[in-house]
């Protein structure tokens, strides 16, 4: 199963770095600006999806996927919902003839 990370720059400047078992990331975020609910939303919504998928693949959930839904949920906690939190990269990044997630919307 693919891993991936994803960096975003919160409202406040800072840089963090988020882990995923999974490449599903890329069917809920892109590179650009989200607001911090949103981003929020969708991060977790990913990080459920990614590690239900090592329990289907191995037979029990990925604690490091909690964590990083946890982590991200505690990052956000520190800004208001409207703020904008922006993703930096995405890695590794979907090949190139991938349509971006904000174009399919």
């Amino acid at each position: 199963m693919p891993e991936m990370t994803v960096q975003v720059r919160w409202p406040d400047g800072q840089f963090r770095q988020y882990y995923s078992p999974s490449l599903v990331l890329h069917d809920h975020l892109a590179p650009g600006s989200y607001r911090v609910d949103d981003f929020r939303a969708r991060a977790t919504t990913a990080l459920e999806e990614a590690s239900a998928r090592v329990r289907a693949k191995y037979g029990f959930a990925c604690t490091s996927a909690a964590a990083s839904a946890e982590e991200i949920a505690d990052d956000a906690a520190r800004h208001p919902d409207s703020a904008e939190v922006e993703v930096v990269s995405m890695y590794p990044p979907l090949p190139a003839h991938t349509t971006d997630l904000r174009e399919r919307s």
